[in-house]
């Protein structure tokens, strides 16, 4: 049986919680309305990872219809699966970046400081984990320049970089960004707390 859940109207992270309220009940099927398209993006990441293949609809009432059906082992399992074999893992460092400059004086020093900064971060090898960008540090996401240019050579090399979207939403980036997945609070609390070393910049 389908369940539905109406999230119109409702901000960032709140979609996200209730559509993971609603799968503690185990449904075969879910549908989601949301009303911005991050939101459709975040519900339906959630949807994936949570063992569910999503569908999205854009409708012509500026609504986003989310439908998914349980596909099999969720990414969660899978990890766990991982986790069992007793392999080491590297330490998972996150970078926090909430700017598109390092330091404050010169913007355009910190701007030259930022591509620096993302070209060097390779040299933290495997322990280099998630990058998360916020307010406006989505700008890297998104203008084309240096720092996107090693952002995408980061995320080809399998570092996870997450993009808040309602970040991009209020500086009208949503269709410019480039690299990274579109995200969430919820998702952004919860890498900070999985994370064994932030760096802040």
């Amino acid at each position: 049986m389908r369940k539905t859940l109406d999230c119109r109207g409702l901000v960032c992270p709140e979609p996200v919680i209730r559509t993971r309220s609603l799968l503690e009940s185990g449904p075969e099927e879910v549908e989601v309305l949301v009303d911005n398209a991050p939101a459709s993006e975040n519900v339906s990441r959630l949807l994936a990872r949570s063992g569910y293949a999503p569908q999205v609809e854009k409708r012509e009432d500026a609504l986003w219809t989310v439908t998914a059906r349980k596909a099999g082992i969720s990414c969660a399992a899978a990890e766990e699966v991982i986790a069992s074999t007793g392999e080491e893992t590297p330490c998972r460092t996150l970078v926090f970046l909430s700017s598109d400059t390092v330091g404050s004086g010169s913007d355009e020093l910190g701007s030259r400081l930022m591509a620096n900064f993302l070209a060097t971060l390779p040299e933290m090898g495997a322990n280099l984990w998630r990058i998360v960008m916020v307010n406006g540090g989505v700008r890297l996401a998104s203008n084309p320049g240096p720092c996107l240019d090693a952002l995408k050579k980061l995320e080809s090399s399998g570092v996870s970089i997450l993009v808040c979207g309602t970040c991009l939403d209020y500086f009208h980036l949503l269709e410019q960004k480039q690299v990274g997945e579109t995200t969430n609070m919820l998702d952004i609390v919860t890498s900070l707390d999985l994370a064994d070393k932030i760096i802040r910049v």
